[in-house]
């Protein structure tokens, strides 16, 4: 029961405004099952046909999170059932989410990635390009998505200023999005945090976190 204890320690220093996507990529069914019967809900994993063959298998009230980088021609394998894309982190990947949703008749909710950190090998808008996208008016050029908020990752790096200052930059991104761009109702959510900077994330303004290894163990 380890992993249902692991949840229940996260949870608990979790506020209730944030939300926890369980990040169960490469890890088996009967771990996803566990977590499952503790009572988390919302799952994320990195490779779409890997996600699709979990969300055949398990119970239905799963929401599934593609959390990876997107590949544009696997898009069609998830439209039918995903909750949440994370890694919008360009804008010809909106254009080919939003095709594969019209397809299935769907409006699917995405992040925005917007690339924070110093490494290059990190996916996303600058702030710029990120500006400029969220000048347009996105419901009608992409009727069939949802752009719900923000995502990003901060520099692996022990620098915790470094990592504080990439989060803060991006909260206040958002926040100028939210109350000058982009005013919808829905724009609400910042994803941002993981098992190793999650709590510093959540300091900076994070209301989504993304947390694997602290909950199932170290990745296969």
């Amino acid at each position: 029961m380890a992993i249902a204890e692991n949840l229940q320690k996260i949870k608990a220093t979790l506020p209730d405004s944030v939300q926890l996507v369980a990040v169960s990529k490469t890890k088996p069914q009967s771990a996803i099952t566990e977590a499952y019967n503790a009572g988390q809900r919302i799952f994320g994993e990195n490779r779409i046909q890997e996600m699709q063959e979990k969300a055949e298998a398990l119970p239905k009230d799963i929401q599934w999170h593609m959390i990876g980088h997107v590949q544009d021609n696997k898009i069609k394998y998830m439209a039918d059932f995903v909750s949440m894309v994370h890694g919008m982190d360009k804008e010809k990947r909106l254009k080919a989410l939003n095709k594969e949703a019209a397809k299935v008749d769907r409006i699917i909710d995405c992040l925005v990635q917007i690339h924070i950190a110093e490494e290059d090998t990190k996916f996303g808008f600058d702030y710029q390009e990120a500006e400029a996208l969220f000048q347009k008016n996105l419901e009608e050029v992409y009727p069939n998505i949802r752009v719900c908020g923000l995502m990003g990752m901060a520099t692996f790096t022990d620098d915790q200023e470094q990592v504080k200052r990439e989060f803060k930059g991006l909260h206040s991104f958002y926040h100028k999005v939210k109350t000058q761009l982009y005013n919808k109702d829905y724009f609400n959510t910042l994803s941002m945090g993981m098992s190793g900077d999650y709590k510093l994330a959540i300091e900076q303004g994070s209301n989504m976190v993304r947390i694997g290894s602290s909950i199932f163990g170290a990745r296969n």
